[in-house]
């Protein structure tokens, strides 16, 4: 239960960063910042840890390093969900 605990704060914090670097807080809820933020953990420990050569929240490891691949994986994420949606205001 304290894992999941853990993951759902680490998920609001990392997606509420991120949601601000990308501008895009204003448009999304806490619970879209949680899911947001667990995805770009998932993204960033699956993809962006390895490549980098850091410890990833995915394996329980929370210091600088994870946080910084999982909030990068956010930051794609949300890139990603930000181009699909003028994709479909365009098209």
């Amino acid at each position: 239960m304290d894992n999941i605990l853990a993951w759902l704060a680490a998920g609001a914090v990392i997606g509420w960063v991120a949601s601000r670097l990308m501008y895009s807080e204003s448009q999304q809820g806490v619970v879209f910042n949680i899911l947001v933020g667990m995805l770009g953990a998932a993204v960033g420990g699956w993809f962006i840890s390895p490549m980098l050569g850091l410890a990833a929240i995915n394996l329980g490891v929370f210091n600088v390093g994870a946080f910084m691949a999982s909030l990068l994986g956010a930051l794609v994420l949300l890139a990603i969900l930000k181009l699909v949606h003028c994709s479909m205001l365009v098209g």
